[in-house]
């Protein structure tokens, strides 16, 4: 009852039908201009905001640097509180331990706080192979998951639909799965909320296990911490009997105080409010209160990848906060979907090959899906230089085709270039070629650049993709070794 991210094609073709989605543009250029004026505001009543981001990403940084003591701690410190820890090192071990779990209890559904970890290795559908319904709890993952459509957007998932859609895919699909959505079903917000409150109320109340994920997790109290603005993560985290969190190992920090910027820098970045409606903390088990039993799972999943890259691992900072795809000029265009991954924006155009590589064409497209215009970093509440990964990612790209037997366009025109620039004899040659062309293209050129220098229109034949949205100036008549010859060094 849900979409896949699997066999999606790379991010040209991908962007190229969205863009030609006109209401889509529509949601998404509405929704991401609310979200960014609401952070901005909030954001411009801390005068010491960049100090508070330096912090947030000092805090991060010391516990990636000295990632196996906090794991570690973290382990005991949790299971001294009554919690059992399980270690996965892909998508399909954390998968198998949680159907494991939710099986031992004779249960054959869970209730789900919003995850990323979860949505990242795919958990709903293995549950789903294995027997067992996954209910997504959160308003928007809910509108995803009834409307068998895919999440756009790390905070809100369901951002490309508008209020008459989510209507009619709670009319069309809640009675299928459970509660039906009344029959006078408006689409004003409150009456839509009334009735997922509705739909889900029975889930809760009958769910014998709940998984999360978690936003921070304490090494040295073994707490484990989820912010919302709904509640539902609350009920999901109280009411069943068993507890499965699907932490991925990035996400520890070493003590309590760490979370001070964090919780700060967190809830003015991501929906623009001064502080989280819920933060619910958790460490292990307590007796009379809460669930009876609590599984904890460590995610590796490519994370050990990528804190090895130099240039990468700032990455791995990341507090999910979505602000960098509410400022992205690309992402607002095309929306999450182009990118492939539950991780879409700026920051899924260096998570996922930090994490999965760039050996496939849909992963390897990722970090071209940026003008680097620097707008991402400039908000990160933890400092990530997305737009320097970009380019060191790219620079991967290129790397990992340098064995190629069939190059590439560009590889063919890199390896004419070297030819040409590694012999006087040949440049000249070059030059003397260029400069015919730029008299016979000059006539036909159709654009003036600033200066009044000619440039082409769009180009026919293998040029058109290239020239269709670039100015392409039109080659000098004549180089500047013969300028040089001819004035005499500019003398004459």
């Amino acid at each position: 009852m849900s979409g896949t991210f699997v066999g999606m094609p790379a991010f040209p073709a991908a962007a190229r039908e969205a863009l030609g989605d006109t209401q889509l543009r529509r949601n998404l250029a509405h929704a991401t201009h609310v979200i960014r004026d609401k952070r901005a505001a909030v954001v411009a009543e801390v005068e010491d905001w960049e100090e508070l981001r330096l912090a947030g990403a000092g805090v991060k940084e010391a516990a990636l640097r000295d990632l196996a003591t906090h794991l570690e701690t973290l382990e005991e410190s949790l299971t001294r509180a009554g919690a059992t820890v399980h270690w996965a090192r892909d998508a399909e071990e954390a998968c198998a331990i949680v159907a494991a779990v939710t099986k031992a209890h004779g249960a054959d559904e869970v209730v789900k706080v919003k995850s990323m970890a979860t949505a990242e290795i795919g958990l709903n559908e293995a549950l789903e192979a294995e027997g067992i319904a996954a209910w997504e709890t959160d308003l928007a993952e809910l509108i995803v998951q009834l409307g068998d459509d895919l999440p756009s957007h790390i905070l809100v998932p369901a951002i490309h639909r508008n209020r008459a859609e989510i209507r009619e895919v709670f009319l069309r699909r809640m009675g299928d799965v459970g509660r039906p959505a009344p029959p006078a079903l408006t689409d004003e917000p409150a009456v839509l909320a009334a009735a997922a409150r509705e739909h889900l109320r029975e889930k809760f109340l009958r769910a014998k296990v709940a998984v999360s994920g978690a936003n921070f997790a304490v090494a040295d109290t073994g707490t484990l911490v989820v912010v919302e603005s709904e509640g539902n993560g609350r009920m999901c985290l109280t009411l069943p009997e068993v507890l499965i969190s699907v932490v991925g190992i990035e996400k520890v920090v070493a003590t309590w105080s760490d979370l001070d910027p964090l919780l700060r820098l967190l809830p003015r970045s991501s929906t623009g409010e001064r502080m989280n409606p819920y933060t619910s903390t958790w460490s292990g088990v307590t007796s009379g209160d809460g669930p009876r039993e609590v599984h904890v799972v460590l995610l590796d999943n490519g994370r050990t990848r990528a804190l090895a890259d130099d240039v990468g691992r700032q990455a791995l900072r990341c507090i999910r906060c979505s602000a960098c795809l509410n400022v992205c000029p690309v992402y607002e265009r095309v929306g999450g979907h182009a990118y492939g991954s539950v991780y879409p924006g700026p920051i899924g155009a260096i998570l996922n090959p930090l994490l999965h590589g760039v050996s496939d064409e849909q992963t390897a497209s990722l970090p071209y899906a940026s003008s680097l215009c620097g707008a991402c970093f400039e908000v990160c509440p933890v400092r990530i230089d997305i737009p320097s990964v970009l380019v060191d990612q790219r620079a991967a790209v290129v790397d990992s085709h340098r064995g190629d037997r069939v190059l590439t366009p560009e590889a063919v025109a890199m390896k004419a270039a070297a030819w040409a620039f590694s012999d006087s004899r040949r440049l000249a040659w070059a030059e003397r070629v260029s400069g015919l062309a730029g008299r016979v293209i000059g006539r036909f050129s159709r654009t003036t650049l600033p200066g009044g220098r000619a440039a082409t229109g769009r180009l026919p034949g293998p040029a058109a993709g290239w020239t269709g949205a670039r100015d392409l100036p039109v080659p000098p008549t004549e180089s500047f070794r013969a300028w040089w010859d001819r004035t005499d060094g500019g003398r004459s």
